[in-house]
């Protein structure tokens, strides 16, 4: 355990339960989280910096999506699959991302996000309940999800990392037909599945400061069921206003990295 002050574990604590709501609600907490961590831990590796954010991750995200799956609808034989897939896909890009400049990529992503941006804007019904039934899902959308959504996000969350959670939202909106609802309910069962990967890789080398990640996971799953229960509650009007200010969020943090 570093040595901090009570001053910066409060904070770290504050940002633990901010980013458990914002990931549970559209996904994007460790845009908050991870920035927190390496602020608030200055003098510690980098590799224990997000072995602790994995750690305490794991647990908002655990509680997230518990709470969907007992209030929403949910295919959770498909989002394990899309899960396993989209961890095969992060190892991927873990081990092509030394050979990868990521300045290179940081402009592109965030042109593709503000295209998205834009288009969340102008298509008001985007990831809205439809009011005929919901199309049924063929199997080749299914199959394309499960490589494309898992793989293809798996695949930048190794070699980039920020906004993979609000990525696999739009994803499957536009691929499966969900509401955004159930887009960020199934997002949560992938990311619990992702996060279990990072996380046993980080265990495994040391690398997770657990008594700091024990006192943030509470503060996390606090923030992370209030976040899913409001997600609920409030529904896909509410859900969309966050996701555009995750967007916009993520791109000002990747424009400060790449010109900072």
């Amino acid at each position: 355990m570093p040595d901090i002050s009570l001053t910066t574990l409060v904070l770290l604590a504050l940002a633990a339960a901010a980013a458990g709501w914002i990931d549970a609600v559209v996904g994007g907490g460790g845009l908050l989280l991870l920035p927190a961590l390496l602020l608030g831990l200055p003098q510690t590796p980098a590799a224990h910096v997000l072995g602790t954010n994995k750690a305490v991750a794991i647990v908002g995200t655990t509680g997230a999506a518990v709470t969907y799956l007992r209030r929403a609808t949910i295919d959770v034989r498909t989002a394990v699959r899309i899960g396993l897939a989209a961890l095969a896909g992060s190892m991927a890009g873990a081990f092509f991302a030394a050979g990868i400049s990521s300045d290179v990529l940081r402009p592109v992503i965030m042109v593709v996000l503000l295209g998205v941006a834009a288009f969340v804007l102008l298509r008001p019904r985007f990831g809205s309940a439809p009011d005929a039934p919901r199309p049924e899902v063929t199997r080749a959308r299914t199959v394309t999800a499960i490589v494309l959504v898992g793989g293809g996000i798996g695949f930048y969350d190794g070699l980039i990392g920020p906004g993979t959670g609000t990525f696999l939202v739009l994803a499957l909106t536009a691929v499966l037909h969900l509401d955004l609802v159930g887009a960020s309910a199934t997002a949560k069962v992938v990311n619990v599945c992702t996060n279990a990967g990072a996380l046993a890789m980080f265990a495994y080398q040391g690398a997770v400061i657990w008594q700091l990640a024990a006192v943030l996971a509470v503060f996390n799953l606090l923030g992370a069921t209030v976040g899913a229960r409001m997600a609920l509650s409030k529904g896909n009007g509410f859900v969309r206003g966050v996701l555009l200010t995750v967007v916009l969020l993520l791109v000002a943090r990747l424009a400060f990295d790449q010109w900072s």
